[in-house]
């Protein structure tokens, strides 16, 4: 049995892995064209797979591949080392026959039509004003740099420059970054399971002066593509840290220019890097100024007794769920409830400073302290953008804040909660207690990251969790439970979005057919079509002589199967093996009629049955009355 389930297996993962064949021929092709760096990984077999159905297979003609064959044909006149994949997008040109690197791309678009404007009574084009000069020091590690007129021109402006410096620029602050899957333990009992960044979600509080230059260098220990967008820096990232292969690692340099709070996160390319942000990838960049100090230290005289960079974000039980903004659990630097289990302690007169981000990715947040108003605020933590007083700062996704205030000379617990309270009562919530009498460091910092655990401690963690949530994969939260169908249901459907199954779990009679449809709408972006999905059969039947494998299925597209054998059918998806699903094929247990179709089937006999039984009694009471 163990033989014939083994010699199975091998089948399978050969069948369900025969797109993956694409990429050796196409690495091949790509090492022709390219530095040895920028070797194809195998996990792009899927793409290229794709590619060819809409070039010349049996997606060409349709409304899809027109669309899409539009972008390719858009994107292959780009310069290929701006390409987030450089080596999939060599080859896919070379399929395409490389249009020219023009920049005149309405050729390859279809012209919409032209409607004549009156200019009369517009007003005339303004004159040229002089522009403003400013005196800023110009790096010597810019003169010789590409664009460099532009370069100078940005340094004699009165706004801050662009954060564009050469690769191998002079670096004042650099930072290593790991990006994995994993599990963290959230707290409440929870065990949340994901992306991580540096084994924790959020990840580490990154610091900078205004001026710096900063270095990134990205590590991914991880088994798919992983990289990192920069919200801190004004010019391009992508190129350089974007899609990063498994165990492999990039790094790009950039000059922090403009004072704020930022978001960074991962971001290997296309619609995955939505889902990277919301399986739990990203961290907060503080970009201190080098001047103009915030308000309520310049009129104190001296830095925050407090500081507290304050991260709030929310995770989810399913991939529908995090399309749909449907949050299980929302937080304050990684943990539910976190600064209520551990409040944070201050005294009298304290000055307070919160570098406050809501990473999101989806929910608003309405930062508010019950009584305290602020002295001052500042709109994405920049400090000419200040604002005095106030009880609430509004935040969407990635917006972000430095809030000033002092604590009352009145001893009690401050809570800080999203008045957006549906957030608040999943776990944004916490306390500043005002305690005259507690021994507390000067000016202490609270980061904005998320606990780390050790190996033993995360296995006691998972052993005698009461909840495990997997968006992508198959937890213990009761949206993973079975969905079960009974005899009667021929066809179930299941709806791939949010890189997710859904139902992840479905249980079904011999025979039913199961249908999967991506609804999954983002298929393409700049070469990369991580959108498309399939359902590939891992483990199945060992008197099955195949398993099943979907083709690879981009948006609205479907495809079916029908299960004869009794077994527990586990799958994954090709070009994302973290996203799980289950089939349960099995016959329904009739006692009594108890199953769910048996019990429709008697709930079918019951109203005539007790119809007939008040007929036979009217009839009897009737007879009785006319003997009597």
């Amino acid at each position: 049995m163990k033989d014939k389930t083994n010699a199975f297996r091998v089948r399978v993962v050969a069948r369900t892995s025969r797109t993956i064949f694409f990429c050796i021929s196409f690495t091949l092709s790509a090492l022709a064209l390219l530095t040895p760096w920028q070797i194809m990984r195998a996990c792009d077999g899927c793409n290229l797979a794709f590619a060819d159905e809409v070039l010349e297979g049996n997606r060409a003609g349709t409304l899809l591949a027109r669309d899409m064959r539009r972008a390719m044909e858009n994107h292959a006149r780009l310069p290929i080392e701006t390409m987030t994949n450089p080596a999939l997008a060599a080859v896919q040109n070379e399929k395409l026959g490389e249009p020219s690197h023009s920049s005149d791309y309405s050729a390859r678009i279809e012209p919409a039509e032209l409607v004549d404007v009156d200019t009369s009574g517009m007003s005339p084009t303004p004159a040229r004003i002089s522009p403003v000069s400013i005196k800023r020091e110009f790096p010597d590690y810019l003169q010789n740099s590409d664009f460099v007129e532009i370069l100078k021109r940005d340094y004699a402006l009165e706004t801050r420059p662009y954060s564009t410096v050469p690769q191998d620029a002079p670096v004042d602050k650099s930072f290593t970054f790991v990006l994995d899957e994993g599990s963290v333990y959230i707290g409440n009992g929870i065990v949340y399971e994901g992306f991580l960044m540096d084994g924790a979600i959020p990840g580490r509080t990154v610091i900078v002066d205004e001026g710096d230059v900063v270095e990134f260098i990205v590590q991914n220990e991880g088994g798919i593509p992983h990289g990192m967008s920069i919200h801190a820096a004004y010019t391009q990232t992508s190129k350089y840290v974007g899609s990063i292969g498994p165990r492999s690692s990039k790094s790009v340099r950039f000059r922090a220019m403009t004072p704020g709070v930022y978001m960074y996160h991962c971001a290997p390319g296309g619609h995955a890097i939505g889902m990277h942000v919301l399986g739990g990838q990203y961290g907060m960049m503080v970009v201190r100024p080098k001047t103009a100090s915030y308000q309520l230290e310049r009129e104190l005289g001296h830095e925050p007794d407090v500081e507290l960079f304050l991260l709030q974000h929310e995770l989810y039980a399913t991939g529908k769920d995090a399309i749909e903004g449907n949050a299980e659990y929302v937080m304050f630097n990684g943990r539910t409830f976190r600064y209520v289990e551990e409040p944070i302690i201050t005294k009298p007169g304290d000055y307070v400073r919160i570098n406050f981000l809501n990473v999101g990715p989806n929910l608003l947040s309405t930062f508010h302290i019950v009584g305290i108003i602020w002295d001052y605020i500042y709109w994405q933590g920049h400090p000419e953008a200040r604002l005095p007083g106030g009880q609430t700062v509004t935040a969407g996704p990635s917006d972000s804040f430095v809030i000033e205030f002092r604590m009352p000379p009145d001893e009690g617990a401050y809570t800080m909660l999203s008045h957006a309270v549906g957030s608040t009562n999943r776990g944004a919530i916490g306390l500043l207690v005002v305690d005259a009498s507690a021994t507390t460091d000067p000016h202490r910092k609270i980061l904005a990251e998320g606990p780390t655990f050790s190996k033993a401690e995360m296995a006691t963690y998972k052993r005698d969790a009461s909840r495990t949530i997997s968006p992508f994969g198959i937890g213990t939260h009761p949206k993973d439970r079975p969905v079960v169908f009974g005899p009667e249901v021929k066809e179930v459907h299941v709806s791939i979005i949010g890189n997710s199954y859904y139902p992840k779990v479905i249980q079904i009679a011999p025979g039913a057919k199961v249908t999967w449809t991506n609804e999954d709408a983002f298929t393409y972006m700049a070469g990369e079509y991580s959108g498309i999905h399939n359902a590939a059969g891992t483990s199945a039947h060992p008197d099955e002589e195949d398993g099943f494998v979907t083709p690879l299925l981009a948006h609205a597209e479907s495809f079916s199967h029908v299960f004869e054998y009794e077994w527990e059918y586990e799958y994954i998806c090709t070009p994302h093996p973290y996203m799980r699903g289950k089939v349960i094929v099995k016959e329904p247990e009739y006692i009594l009629a108890g199953s769910a179709a048996g019990s429709n089937r008697l709930a079918g006999w019951a109203l005539p049955l007790v119809g007939f039984c008040l007929l036979l009694s009217t009839a009897a009471f009737i007879l009785r009355g006319k003997r009597g």
